[in-house]
């Protein structure tokens, strides 16, 4: 749609979304009351145009049209976990014929074995609840991973998996973080945040740590030069207030410690896991997701669409409501798929710049802290 259609659209007398425009283009900043009335609104091109103005307000002009990915390889040391999260189909128990840990070597042989290695410039590494993987592990293990990997960005370990080893260890996150950064780690992936809602914790994570000792632990690491995603799992039962709770508790913790680099809406699959599969969310539900996301994080720079988890063609769809980062080659995931996604487990450089050129527009490589690679032009494959 021509830009002078799109503002035609959104502010004619009609649509009640219009006042929103000129206000996202203005800088202000959408309360909670108007982000509820924008994701209850059955006008999702409208919707889509707002989370589309407000990435285009706040990104340079120059690099508008860019959407990032990242070469990346997921690594998961194992699936034995002492939580008992009813969403997850990754857990296996210490006795399970399927249960498995890697040693370090176990996994330096693992990223060997990949093709595409020499270009990696990510390790996205988390994993179980598992008392013989403490601190010496991870410290061990990023120390390995550096020594015959020194390019690649470490970013590892939840919130959830830091407080585990801290306690594991009798020791606080405060003293475990600098012991891990010193061996390599280099950011703080988004998991473990699910939804902040304390009714739908108690639901379906009761043991996890909660909203606020998630929030703590990014802010201690962002103090510490650390830069760190956030997330959203969506379709555990929470409301559309709760999402929106969610994401204004991203922003508040980001006005303070400024580390979160993007933001992920994520969405829960229901295969071999006790989640209700009637809470699972609709297209436009996840759209919906992505677009306030945009409109409310005025202060986080980048929003993700994990292809993983919505598919290519939702991915695709999801790059007009304000995301710009579609992750990356992935290789080898595993979390998602125990629950039942069927996309792929990894994607191609090619696909992935075919994926975005389709959408119209311009594939990007970048690091992990969004550093820019290579960019994608029409004579580049």
């Amino acid at each position: 749609m021509a830009p002078s259609l799109v503002e035609d659209y959104i502010t004619r007398p009609s649509n009640p979304l219009g006042r929103y425009y000129h206000k996202i283009l203005e800088g202000e900043r959408i309360t909670r009351e108007e982000a509820v009335e924008i994701y209850n609104s059955d006008d999702l091109l409208a919707i889509g145009i707002l989370a589309d103005t407000a990435r285009i307000a706040r990104t340079p002009a120059d690099v508008r049209d860019y959407v990032y990915w990242v070469h990346n390889f997921h690594i998961n040391p194992t699936n034995i976990c002492e939580a008992n999260c009813r969403f997850c189909s990754f857990k296996k128990g210490p006795k399970s014929p399927f249960a498995y840990v890697m040693s370090v070597d176990d996994v330096i042989e693992q990223v060997n074995n990949y093709p595409m290695k020499e270009g990696l410039s990510e390790f996205h590494i988390v994993s179980g609840l598992y008392e013989k993987q403490g601190l010496e592990y991870y410290r061990d293990l990023f120390v390995a991973l550096k020594k015959n990997f020194p390019k690649v960005h470490l970013k590892g370990l939840t919130a959830v998996e830091l407080d585990y080893i801290a306690k594991l260890e009798g020791m606080t996150v405060e003293e475990v973080l600098p012991i891990l950064k010193e061996a390599g780690l280099g950011s703080l992936p988004g998991g473990g945040a699910e939804v902040f809602a304390e009714r739908v914790r108690e639901l379906v994570c009761v043991d996890k740590i909660p909203a606020q000792e998630w929030l703590r632990i990014h802010g201690l690491a962002h103090s510490m030069g650390m830069q760190s995603n956030a997330t959203l799992l969506a379709g555990l039962g929470e409301t559309p207030e709760e999402r929106i709770d969610h994401v204004l508790a991203i922003r508040e913790q980001q006005d303070k410690t400024g580390g979160f680099m993007t933001f992920i809406p994520l969405n829960c699959y229901y295969d071999n896991n006790a989640v209700d599969a009637a809470n699972a969310l609709t297209g436009v539900e996840n759209l919906k997701n992505f677009a306030i996301s945009r409109i409310l994080l005025d202060n986080v720079p980048h929003i993700k669409s994990f292809w993983i988890h919505i598919g290519e063609k939702l991915s695709q769809v999801s790059l007009n409501f304000g995301v710009d980062d579609i992750d990356g080659t992935v290789v080898q995931e595993k979390i998602a798929h125990a629950a039942g996604t069927d996309t792929s487990q990894a994607l191609t450089q090619s696909e992935l710049v075919n994926m975005i050129r389709k959408a119209g527009k311009i594939p990007v490589e970048r690091d992990t802290v969004y550093n820019i690679i290579r960019v994608y032009d029409e004579q580049l494959v």
